[in-house]
């Protein structure tokens, strides 16, 4: 069979991101449900039905882009060849093992006994689970033929820890070129705290939407300090939605805690989308769907599809795989 054109695959794909259609993320794949991160998670997703899988990535020492959420391995969540849990603390960094290395270690399950146990007390646990790579999974989607589904991938680094990762730039190029070995372009948007690394798609891949990350708590705020928004001052712009306009983003994605109505009206208003993280409650929901959200970031995509569909809104598809 002869192909379309390119361009006539990509425009439905670009079209769907502009359409004013509600985003249901699942947040590491749905770390409330499943293991945070994995096939596993990503799989069970689409089988509930989101509009897109929201994951974190890192590069290994060998050039490899992987789904991880944190620059180490996380003792919380990995445990070493044996099955013994990695001892307390912080684990190796991702960019000092290889992939083989790498997937060596077991994913799957929460340390017993934990806070971070407690919290998703109802996550499925699951053994003989690696961390995969992000074309792992873009070769996954598409064997499952979920030809809709979109990816909001994190680039995890921190310009205050610059030995944690490789370099912005590094990263940057690494996952550029993964998305577009597996012809994900359309597909994809990019996503981080760091906002360098949004300047650099900006730069080498400007059809890709950008999406710019926010925390503003008591302890942490990433807006206040230009080592984390590549040099835009807030005291420029006002505030955040103007702050995030300036720097070229497609999309606003505060933490619940920072978000307003007015706040996402502004935004709104400046042509950008506003897609808070990570939202787990009904009042949540409720709350800031009533506001007119573009969409919302969860760890329990199927409280959130219930929420929408009480207010009789339209669902993503869950994916039909058959017997």
């Amino acid at each position: 069979m002869t192909s379309p054109p390119r361009f006539l695959c990509v425009l439905p794909l670009l079209l769907a991101f502009s359409a004013s259609a509600f985003d249901l993320q699942a947040h590491r794949g749905g770390r409330g449900l499943e293991p945070e991160n994995t096939l596993p998670a990503f799989e069970n997703a689409l089988a509930l039905g989101v509009d897109t899988l929201e994951l974190d990535v890192g590069v290994t020492a060998d050039g490899v882009v992987v789904i991880s959420h944190d620059p180490s391995l996380n003792p919380l969540i990995v445990r070493d060849a044996a099955g013994q849990w990695l001892a307390a603390g912080k684990g190796p960094l991702i960019h000092s093992l290889t992939l083989a290395q790498l997937q060596t270690y077991q994913l799957g399950r929460i340390q017993p006994g934990t806070p971070y146990a407690s919290t998703f007390a109802a996550q499925q646990a699951r053994d003989g689970i690696r961390m995969p790579t992000l074309a792992a999974l873009f070769e996954r989607v598409k064997a499952l033929g979920a030809n809709e589904v979109r990816f909001n991938i994190e680039t995890k680094i921190d310009p205050t820890r610059p030995d944690d990762t490789v370099s912005p730039e590094a990263m940057t190029r690494a996952l550029l070129q993964v998305v577009r070995a597996a012809e994900m372009t359309a597909r994809v948007t990019i996503q981080s705290f760091d906002w360098r690394t949004l300047q650099l798609v900006q730069e080498l891949a400007p059809s890709i939407p950008t999406v710019y990350l926010t925390i503003q708590t008591a302890n942490t705020d990433n807006v206040r300090d230009g080592a984390w928004t590549a040099g835009f001052k807030l005291a420029d712009h006002g505030n955040v939605p103007r702050l995030v306009k300036a720097a070229g983003g497609s999309v606003w994605s505060p933490n619940g805690g920072a978000v307003t109505e007015a706040l996402v009206r502004q935004a709104q208003a400046l042509g950008l989308k506003v897609v808070p993280w990570t939202i787990n409650s009904p009042a949540d929901f409720d709350r800031m769907l009533g506001w007119g959200v573009d969409g919302l970031i969860t760890d329990y995509p199927d409280r959130l599809r219930e929420a929408l569909r009480q207010r009789g809104l339209a669902l993503p598809k869950p994916l039909q795989t058959g017997s």
